[in-house]
């Protein structure tokens, strides 16, 4: 996961996810505002997500490999509105034990994870029936151009610059291969600028464990 092998670019991301929260934080609220019961987040960084999760929620474990980023989302987490527990962890050897958790959340996170398949089946195992993982990444784009480039740059330099990720991910296409229903999904564009950049494409939306 981003961070553990990347240490200087966890210190930016954290410098980054900061100032980008005014752009990005309605689409924090939206991603998160559905969720109840007990919540696992999967590669929780400094901990943007905590401030936006709703009153229905009961816990949060936050799980982050990177020991910088682990440390501020531990600041983040007192002053959260609801309990949340960060803890050390991977994305393919979640620490919870099957069918146990109501929701999943996964924020910009499985661009970055070596296996994105096994991280997913994680989130699938440790979901009870009928609970929900609730996405937001950014994803392979539509239209051949950009994904050309974006095909360039995940063989070349964007993954070392950037904490190990990858802009062509078909992340969909990953949820539903380990088994998950999705039942709601929407493109968008951040940031939503004329000419894209290939980091733009995202989607977010619910996939649910039959």
């Amino acid at each position: 996961m981003s961070g553990v092998r990347h240490p200087i670019f966890a210190r930016c991301y954290a410098w980054l996810s900061a100032r980008m929260e005014a752009e990005i934080g309605p689409l924090r609220r939206r991603q998160l505002a559905p969720l109840r019961g007990n919540v696992i987040e999967l590669g929780a960084g400094n901990g943007m997500n905590f401030g936006h999760y709703p009153p229905a929620v009961t816990r949060v474990v936050a799980v982050e490999p990177a020991p910088h980023l682990r440390r501020l989302a531990r600041y983040s987490a007192a002053r959260a509105p609801v309990p949340v527990q960060v803890v050390a962890g991977l994305a393919d050897r979640l620490p919870a034990a099957d069918a146990r958790v109501d929701a999943a959340v996964t924020t910009l996170v499985l661009c970055s994870v070596p296996d994105p398949a096994a991280a997913v089946a994680e989130l699938r195992r440790v979901l009870r029936p009928g609970g929900k993982l609730r996405f937001l990444e950014h994803v392979r784009a539509d239209t051949t151009g950009l994904r050309r480039v974006q095909r360039l740059l995940d063989a070349t330099v964007w993954p070392p610059l950037a904490g190990g990720c990858h802009t062509c991910r078909d992340t969909a296409a990953t949820i539903r291969a380990a088994g998950l229903e999705i039942t709601e999904m929407d493109a968008l564009a951040f940031p939503d600028i004329p000419v894209p950049v290939p980091s733009s494409p995202h989607i977010l939306g619910t996939a649910v464990r039959p």
